[in-house]
Formats: C-alpha cells, structure tokens, sequence
C-alpha cells in the first residue's frame, strides 16, 4: 500500500474487538457496532502528535471509509482522534 495523507489526516486500521463477552456469548457480526478503536497506518507530514503504530480512539461516525489493497481503512482528521492507548 502507498498512500499518504494530506492535510492534517491519518489513515487508521480499525482494530477488532473480541467476539464474546465477559459470560462467553458469542456476538453475532450482525449486531455488533464498529470498534472505535484502530491503529495509525500512515500519517501526513503536517501531523506531529500522531505516528504510525499508535492506537487511537475515535468517534463512531468520523472519518471516511477507503478500500486499498482490499483491505478497508478509515482517513480521519486529527479534530477525530480523541486521544492515544498507552
């Protein structure tokens, strides 16, 4: 994958969340909500707080899905990133 940011935006792998819960019910794909949690993949030159490997939280709704190398990624603007997971 080649793709570089513009502007103030990151591009971010959405990383799952497990499947089950604490009791052991299996969640169906159907009723689960999109994680709000990913990891940086690329960043632009213009974003210093944010590098790439970082996992972040982000609003549920914010950014825009893409498709490259059929894998789905999100570009958000950094306004989107609430914050880093230690």
């Amino acid at each position: 994958m080649n793709f570089k940011p513009l502007g103030k935006r990151v591009l971010v792998k959405r990383v799952e969340e497990n499947n089950t819960t604490s009791s052991g019910i299996i969640i169906p794909d159907n009723a689960k909500e999109k994680p709000s949690r990913g990891e940086v993949v690329a960043v632009s030159s213009e974003v210093t707080e944010l590098k790439n490997g970082d996992e972040v939280l982000f609003g549920k709704y914010s950014g825009n899905e893409v498709s490259l190398d059929a894998q789905t990624y999100i570009v958000l603007e950094t306004d989107d990133v609430f914050g880093i997971i230690a």
